[in-house]
């Protein structure tokens, strides 16, 4: 990632998380590592009470020339690109973002993510009370996309980009489907608590039209393998029944079988 101007090409990120290139005076981006699934990150960007992200400073010295350039660019409302870690290798840039406040006691800058569809110029003309609210709003959405685009893509990658019912590689019709919901108490976004499917078989997951039980098994509702319809529901549902779902090698990314089990339930109940 980069661009090109009359000095060459610059970067859009660096192997430091404070990314200054060598011809600018002030940072240009910040970057979030990506999660890797059974290591802590060296670090992670939290959420705060005000629904803005805290971004740790580099290292623990406040005077580091790299906290130094993020504290002048928030004193000049300067905006910089924030590169989030999706997985090993990819990173989604979400930009504007500018840096709001600064807490040396717990090491870290406050960020706020603007509308990048907007055109902002380099001073921020909009009042402190008419942009905050706003930029809250924005940070919360853009943090919850990229959370939800990050665990598509660890599920995925885990499952070899493919759909674990039918095996289906074509990676814009592949979604990562949580066994159990978003709002449950242990339905965190990890690869065990995920499965890879396409559009056809995550639908039919959620709506228990299909379940997978604990020994990874396929079953079709009754009622749906009793229906008759066209070759895509005897192809794309019916002929999946009591098939093998095809899960990652390593045993740490397989799906939970407790989890199952207890989606099982309510696909049986459905019945």
């Amino acid at each position: 990632m980069g661009f090109i101007t009359d000095e060459g090409r610059i970067p859009l990120i660096g192997p430091q998380g404070i990314f200054k290139p060598a011809a600018k005076e002030l940072p240009l981006s910040i970057t979030t590592v990506p999660i890797i699934e059974g290591r802590p990150r060296p670090y992670e960007d939290e959420i705060g009470d005000d629904g803005l992200i805290r971004y740790r400073y580099r290292g623990r010295d406040p005077e580091h020339p790299d906290n130094v350039g993020l504290r002048m660019a928030m004193q000049r409302k300067i905006p910089l690109v924030y590169n989030y870690g999706l997985v090993p290798g990819r990173y989604q840039p979400e930009w504007p973002v500018y840096i709001v406040g600064n807490d040396p006691a717990n090491l870290s800058f406050t960020v706020s993510v603007d509308d990048h569809y907007q055109e902002f110029p380099l001073v921020d003309p909009e009042p402190f009370n008419v942009a905050e609210p706003r930029r809250k709003y924005i940070t919360y959405l853009t943090q919850r996309r990229l959370h939800q685009e990050s665990f598509r893509q660890r599920v995925l990658r885990a499952y070899h980009e493919q759909c674990a019912i039918c095996r289906l590689r074509h990676d814009e019709l592949l979604e990562a489907a949580h066994i159990l919901p978003d709002g449950h108490p242990r339905g965190e976004p990890t690869i065990p608590n995920g499965l890879s499917l396409c559009k056809l078989h995550h639908a039919a997951f959620d709506r228990h039209i299909l379940g997978i039980n604990p020994d990874y098994r396929v079953e079709v509702r009754e009622d749906i393998l009793r229906e008759e319809d066209g070759p895509m529901l005897r192809h794309g549902l019916q002929g999946f029944q009591n098939t093998a779902l095809h899960t990652p090698r390593k045993p740490e990314l397989q799906p939970n079988r407790d989890f199952l089990a207890e989606r099982y339930e309510l696909f049986r109940k459905a019945g």
